[in-house]
């Protein structure tokens, strides 16, 4: 009895421990004291009205910070991201994606050598770094634990590093001619065609709904921006290719919007994900901003009625203190309660 008493504390320990580490971190770069990750994650999002075509063009949003990020960068010129206490600097090959679309989007409008240079070296890196994960899919780790209301072990992977580095590969082959980049974007895209528990970032469930997940957790948390963001880059995938199951799981996925949109929203706010925990998570304000554009954008790609009836929903929300003000409170809630 002595011997569980004991295990049960040291556990609670690492579990305090865990988090007390993780408010360390996180608090200073909510309150904008010093660098972290959260200084290349929280630029403005926006909308490019230029990608909009059935041609493989432009990226979806400028990313124009992104294109710029102040560092730190490795010995090759590739991002890294200062996640403070004992992760430190990592490699997240989200971030190396869309640092490289960003700098897609400044080479196309300015034809900028140094943007240029500047995608051709991540992509490069994307390429070199596609691995297979323990079902034999190629896919791109994040090789660090991280903080969700379930905990990701390393090595994670996710559908939103999974399109968004298929984005830029597609775009490195169109612009290069490379067959490298091609041949790796087509081996990421294998994990769209498999399911959670076959090594895959598709689920599809009870109801008969597709969803993209950002983060491969029991039961699938349906996290918005993941599924909008990963959806772009299987649109890219289906213009690079002609790929008909990519179509077919395009359209799946819209339809799968369509009906489930409204289930993110919480009558003040718009949820960051469906989870199955006793409160829900909304979203923080830069991810509901980041939901508005991304419905914009949504219904510039494939026009859908609910795509503009949320996005101008959730903009007056938005705009409202008082729905600001409680969406902050119910936000730091969950945050104390969950991580």
């Amino acid at each position: 009895m002595a011997e569980v008493v004991a295990s049960r504390a040291e556990a609670s320990w690492k579990t305090l421990g865990a988090r007390i580490d993780y408010w360390r971190r996180i608090l200073p770069a909510y309150l904008g004291i010093g660098v972290s990750q959260l200084t290349f994650w929280h630029d403005q999002p926006e909308l490019n009205r230029r990608a909009v075509g059935t041609a493989l063009g432009e990226y979806y949003q400028n990313f124009a910070a992104k294109a710029t990020y102040g560092g730190p960068y490795d010995a090759d010129g590739i991002p890294l991201l200062d996640y403070r206490g004992h992760l430190g600097r990592q490699y997240n090959p989200i971030a190396i994606a869309q640092y490289a679309l960003a700098n897609y989007n400044v080479h196309a409008q300015t034809r900028s050598g140094d943007a240029l240079a500047r995608f051709l070296r991540a992509t490069r890196w994307l390429v070199t770094n596609l691995e297979r994960n323990s079902h034999g899919v190629w896919v791109w780790h994040h090789h660090f634990d991280w903080e969700y209301w379930q905990r990701l072990r390393a090595p994670w992977y996710s559908a939103l590093a999974q399109g968004q580095g298929i984005s830029a590969l597609v775009r490195a082959h169109h612009m290069t001619g490379d067959s490298a980049y091609l041949n790796a974007a087509i081996r990421a895209f294998e994990s769209f065609a498999r399911d959670l528990d076959d090594g895959g970032v598709r689920h599809v469930d009870d109801h008969g709904d597709w969803w993209l997940e950002e983060y491969v957790v029991s039961p699938p948390s349906h996290i918005l921006n993941g599924l909008l963001w990963s959806l772009w880059g299987v649109r890219d995938f289906q213009l690079a290719t002609a790929d008909w199951y990519a179509a077919d799981l395009y359209e799946r996925c819209l339809a799968t919007l369509e009906r489930k949109l409204p289930a993110y929203d919480v009558g003040y706010w718009s949820r960051y994900d469906l989870s199955p925990t006793a409160i829900p998570m909304i979203a923080s304000p830069f991810y509901h901003r980041l939901h508005v554009v991304q419905l914009q954008m949504m219904h510039l790609l494939a026009p859908r009625p609910v795509f503009v009836e949320y996005a101008e929903r959730w903009q007056r929300f938005a705009a409202s203190s008082w729905c600001r003000g409680r969406a902050l409170v119910e936000k730091i809630v969950f945050k104390l309660l969950y991580f």
